[in-house]
């Protein structure tokens, strides 16, 4: 299949969200992602305290409960918030790490306030790899988003206005949100498709002559940048010289605490991307911090 067909190739994209309480908005993002993509396969997945029924929904609240939760009570009305949160984010993790072991997911987006965020987040975090387009439309976008993003690549839009009902506001937020998800999801894709395409006689013996790659991970900080600098442009021109039986891709990490957690991530990874070869811890700013509070 060519790289180039990706634009008839059907996305499919994942939606969580609590039903329960955002169903109307829920149902509006779905609709703007087929108006922006009109082939794409949804899935969209209940995550709410209780049952909410409409020929939408994918994968409704009982049934992520009764596939997913089993050892958890299959009604939720009268536990404590908490407890509600803990059980639908191990049980959308679930779901998430299933469906992405067995469909194609091209993208996930969600939407909702500070608890839709929070859950949503961390089954994106825990369930997902790197690369994979997450996007949440949330009202907590504008504050502390370390809790929500952490190490991972999730990206967050402020919904400007709450997420309760319809207005001018919230629906361009939306609609915005569709076609970014859409967007990332093309771009997503393509990789995937170029990355299937059936190498030729010609393409093989090309790439027997092409020197092994190595992934090279280097801690940064503003003092230690001339010194990692030196080391990369040291490690380009091995790669370009004969001598070295080697080609070597440098990834360097912002040392300010999620660049150290996102090199571990990439360190201990075994899906996409492929983990790192080797390393050079030159900035243990982070040791100092976990230590000694800076």
């Amino acid at each position: 299949m060519s790289p180039t067909s990706h634009n008839t190739t059907p996305l499919s994209i994942t939606i969580l969200g609590t039903c329960d309480t955002k169903l109307q908005e829920l149902l509006y993002l779905r609709s703007q992602i087929l108006s922006h993509a009109e082939e794409t396969s949804i899935t969209l997945i209940d995550v709410g305290r209780n049952l909410t029924s409409d020929p939408a929904i994918s994968v409704p609240q009982n049934e992520l409960l009764e596939k997913y939760g089993s050892s958890h009570p299959s009604d939720l009305s009268t536990l404590h918030r908490s407890e509600v949160m803990h059980i639908m984010t191990e049980c959308a993790k679930a779901c998430l790490e299933n469906l992405y072991s067995t469909t194609p997911i091209h993208g996930v987006i969600s939407l909702g306030g500070s608890g839709g965020t929070s859950l949503t987040s961390a089954a994106m975090r825990r369930a997902l790899p790197f690369l994979i387009p997450k996007l949440i439309v949330s009202t907590v976008a504008s504050g502390d988003t370390a809790p929500f993003v952490g190490e991972t690549d999730i990206t967050l839009m402020y919904s400007i206005v709450d997420i309760a009902g319809s207005n001018s506001i919230l629906d361009s937020v939306l609609d915005n949100a569709a076609g970014g998800i859409v967007g990332m999801a093309r771009a997503y894709q393509k990789r995937q498709l170029a990355q299937q395409i059936n190498p030729t006689p010609a393409n093989l013996q090309n790439q027997s002559r092409e020197k092994k790659k190595k992934r090279i991970g280097i801690t940064m900080f503003g003092v230690t940048t001339p010194c990692v600098d030196t080391i990369r442009h040291h490690l380009t021109s091995l790669s370009s010289s004969s001598s070295s039986p080697f080609s070597f891709e440098i990834f360097t990490f912002h040392a300010t605490g999620h660049g150290g957690l996102a090199m571990e991530r990439l360190i201990s990874t075994t899906t996409t991307p492929p983990s790192l070869d080797a390393l050079i811890d030159l900035t243990t700013t982070e040791i100092a911090d976990h230590i000694v509070g800076g």
